[in-house]
């Protein structure tokens, strides 16, 4: 048998599957997932989204076997979106005081107050119009925006959240939202911003989730154009400025190189989220036999923390805990 001579084998580090697991350079645990979950007016029982196989627009009450359910698999951070019953122009239901992701709050915090609970700062799930903040003819008016945005974050922090995170792509909304916060007495409050998010195509399936389609036209005037790095590390900049504690890029699976440059360019944690149409294709890939389900999954969360992501927001986040638990993954 001819035998080489190599002082030098990385083969060596892979031999048993205890030695590959000492040498990993990315490791993934539960403390670092977060469920998006959905909860909403109008409905006596759950209902299931018809794009998201397995996900839910829930109620009051399912939400908190929900909840259950995700605490016992260690699972214990929940961002939270509302689908209210009636919408108008201004959004009203997104900062009124029971409104459904406010009540939804107060439910959860009651029965559970070890949940965490995080709430999605936007507009597009309560205004007529399906756009993220105030219309000043076709457009959203930035800054008039940004006084509705911060009553939604200081709402939700008054009936429970434990940090809110601003969705929306307005200039100026941290800087609106922290001041706020602050005068309220609320100054050790997080701020999770989802600084660099992008227009993207992966969102299809939230947009049916959460009844937020613009009624017209696009996002792309406030979310970024998915050719550009160097803009989104000015987006996180502005956002640190601002008083953000979270920098998030949104989506996750084609950003990589996205979550390493915010990574690399500020000095606050980094989170991704995964978002529906990334669920989704899994989802589908799976149900016609194309891949191995628990794989994929696996293998999108590692490539998510490989890039940078210390945070990590998604739909599979029961699963990832399921096999963190198993060993497939951790």
């Amino acid at each position: 048998m001819e035998h080489v001579d190599m002082i030098s084998r990385p083969r060596r580090l892979r031999q048993s599957g205890v030695l590959r697991k000492m040498v990993r350079e990315t490791r993934v645990d539960k403390s670092s997932l977060i469920y998006p979950a959905f909860v909403a007016e109008g409905i006596s029982e759950k209902v299931e989204i018809p794009s998201m196989a397995g996900q839910y627009r829930h109620t009051l009450d399912s939400i908190l076997y929900l909840a259950e359910d995700m605490l016992k698999a260690g699972v214990d951070k929940f961002l939270l979106f509302g689908i209210p019953e009636e919408k108008d122009e201004k959004g009203s239901q997104a900062y009124c005081e029971n409104g459904i992701v406010q009540a939804a709050m107060r439910t959860l915090k009651e029965h559970f107050p070890e949940l965490y609970l995080i709430g999605d700062v936007c507009m597009c799930e309560y205004t007529s119009h399906g756009h993220c903040g105030i219309l000043k003819g076709n457009d959203v008016d930035n800054d008039k925006t940004l006084k509705y945005l911060a009553k939604t974050a200081l709402s939700q922090v008054e009936a429970g959240a434990d940090m809110v995170a601003p969705s929306d792509m307005m200039d100026g909304r941290v800087l609106a939202i922290r001041q706020l916060l602050d005068e309220n007495g609320y100054t050790n409050t997080p701020i999770m911003s989802y600084a660099v998010k992008y227009a993207s195509s992966f969102y299809g399936p939230f947009r049916e989730a959460a009844g937020s389609a613009p009624s017209f036209g696009d996002r792309k005037t406030y979310q970024m154009d998915y050719h550009n790095i160097r803009e989104g590390i000015k987006e996180a900049l502005t956002d640190v400025d601002e008083g953000a504690d979270i920098i998030m890029v949104k989506p996750a699976m084609a950003y990589g190189d996205v979550i390493s440059a915010v990574k690399e360019a500020t000095c606050l944690p980094v989170a991704a989220y995964s978002v529906s149409g990334e669920y989704s294709m899994v989802k589908c890939a799976a149900a016609a036999g194309c891949v191995d389900e628990a794989g994929i999954i696996c293998e999108m969360a590692v490539s998510s923390f490989r890039a940078g992501t210390d945070i990590y927001a998604t739909y599979f986040a029961k699963e990832i805990a399921q096999y963190i638990d198993e060993g497939r993954i951790g």
